[in-house]
């Protein structure tokens, strides 16, 4: 086994660890050997064996051989209904963005309830490898950066894997005048541009020549006197702000961020930086006004905010199964809309008075879900920049469309052939017609019948196959779900306990 693999695999099985609560000398116990063989197993100086691969799985409650990408699968046996209450995890969204934000700081960053999943751990993999620390306790992680990062050290083969690497050119930008980082990927959805990235950074002196695998960054020297900005962006996406609002952060002086989007994770990162001592006015609209610092080297510690989408995804099983349970934490201001689409086609429910995150800016609701008959909402449903609907929550109606007499029109204007992966439904029963890359018609109500399919490669075309095969009599399988464990945490287990029937594959 090659270094690197095995770095890799001690940092999973370090992971797979912690996620379970186990300290080294505890697993050691397990495998009858001693907590150093555990510790050089973590840090990757020791080759493990094939038996010991399938030990580590025993005692780790996962198949640790099937962890490279793509290779995990899941068997469900589905038709049962859900019962209990589940909390709603924080954002992976959210995560990644406050992840490439900490770049900004000299200091010691301290995340709080940062979750475990494969598009946080890609993150962390680049920083590490650029000679940042990154400590995990519990499910806190403490950030302490270099004197100066080590770019040509980059952990290519992670940064390849998500698209937030270019985000680190907005807070990069700070640090270098010139610097290279590798091509992103993340999600296939067919046609992502990155051009409003770079519209955006002209304005902060940054040239961005694109070559067949890299990003090839220029700073121009910063002008002595402060002056004021306007940066219009070109495309109101969520990416594109939380970029221009890295490089507003460390520009002396006012900049005017005009069409941005005020999402849930754009709206993390501004309470994140208001922290850091930025001055940031209009949070929640569509023109942010930056005041930035010269510098930030202070200490400081932030608890992440809840996923609107991970209060969807159980929303959504809850309806597919037919089912009565309470989801706790959901960010109610950035699911308004889907369920007010949602109670127009017939589902009910009830909510509880809103609270406070621990943030003490993202206001909070408890969800009761009850059984109910659904028809066909009146008009298409469609996603558009906050406050509308979510476009990551669109995909959720297509499964929902299924179970709802009548006939749903879906609208997936904003990603290119996404609706395409929303055609896989018919394996598992549904009946849609594509009328064109963005337009699905989907005729319900039919039942769901289980079937084996491999996931999609992108996150939430990914999901809504896992919740179909939650309501579909009969054993299901999903192979190769990398793109779901990009943006949920311990989804099997979660599930498991709301009573659903969903296992990983010991495949060995």
């Amino acid at each position: 086994m090659k270094t690197s693999e095995t770095n890799n695999l001690g940092k999973r099985i370090a992971d797979l660890r912690e996620a379970a609560g186990m300290t080294q000398t505890e697993l050691a116990r397990k495998l009858k050997t001693t907590q150093s063989a555990i510790a050089r197993i973590e840090a990757g100086k020791q080759n493990i064996s094939t038996d010991t691969l399938k030990k580590l799985s025993r005692a780790l409650g996962r198949n640790v051989l099937s962890l490279s990408v793509g290779s995990l699968s899941l068997e469900i046996v589905g038709g049962k209904k859900l019962h209990g209450t589940i909390e709603t995890n924080t954002s992976k969204n959210g995560a990644v963005g406050l992840l490439c934000a900490s770049l900004l700081n000299k200091g010691k960053t301290t995340l709080r309830r940062m979750p475990r999943i494969e598009e946080v751990h890609r993150i962390i993999e680049v920083l590490e490898s650029i000679g940042t620390s990154v400590v995990w306790h519990g499910s806190d992680i403490v950030i302490t950066p270099p004197k100066k990062q080590q770019l040509e050290k980059i952990d290519k083969e992670a940064a390849v894997k998500t698209r937030s690497i270019i985000m680190f050119i907005g807070a990069l930008m700070h640090r270098f005048d010139k610097f290279s980082l590798p091509q992103s990927g993340g999600c296939k959805l067919g046609s992502r541009t990155v051009r409003p990235h770079f519209y955006a950074l002209e304005h902060f002196g940054v040239d961005i020549n694109t070559t067949e695998t890299a990003f090839e960054v220029k700073v121009a020297p910063r002008k002595a006197k402060t002056e004021e900005r306007e940066v219009i962006l070109y495309e109101s996406g969520d990416t594109v702000t939380e970029t221009a609002l890295f490089a507003a952060a460390l520009t002396p002086g006012r900049t005017v961020i005009k069409y941005a989007t005020s999402n849930y994770m754009v709206q993390e990162v501004c309470a994140f930086l208001m922290k850091a001592g930025v001055s940031i006015e209009g949070v929640g609209t569509t023109t942010l006004i930056v005041d930035g610092l010269a510098e930030f080297d202070m200490n400081i510690e932030y608890t992440l905010s809840e996923d609107p989408t991970d209060s969807m995804f159980f929303l959504t099983s809850a309806i597919v199964t037919n089912s009565a349970i309470t989801i706790t934490r959901c960010p109610i201001d950035f699911l308004e809309l889907e369920l007010l689409v949602l109670k127009k086609m017939g589902f009910k429910y009830e909510q509880s008075k809103p609270y406070l995150s621990e943030n003490g800016l993202t206001k909070l609701v408890d969800i009761k879900t009850k059984p109910s008959k659904l028809i066909a909402p009146p008009e298409k449903v469609h996603s558009r920049p906050y406050p509308g609907l979510n476009a990551d929550n669109l995909p959720f109606f297509a499964v929902i469309a299924t179970q709802a007499e009548g006939q749903t029109l879906i609208h997936d204007w904003m990603y290119e052939k996404r609706a395409l992966y929303f055609t896989e439904l018919d394996k598992l029963g549904g009946d849609t017609l594509l009328a064109d890359p963005h337009r699905i018609y989907i005729n319900g109500r039919t039942p769901l019948k289980a079937a084996e399919l491999i996931s999609p490669p992108a996150l939430r075309p990914a999901t809504i196959l896992l919740i179909a095969m939650l309501g579909a009599e009969g054993r299901s399988v999903l192979r190769n779900i990398y793109s779901i464990n990009r943006g949920y945490e311990k989804l099997v287990e979660r599930l498991s306990s709301l009573g659903a029937q969903i296992k990983y594959l010991e495949e060995f």
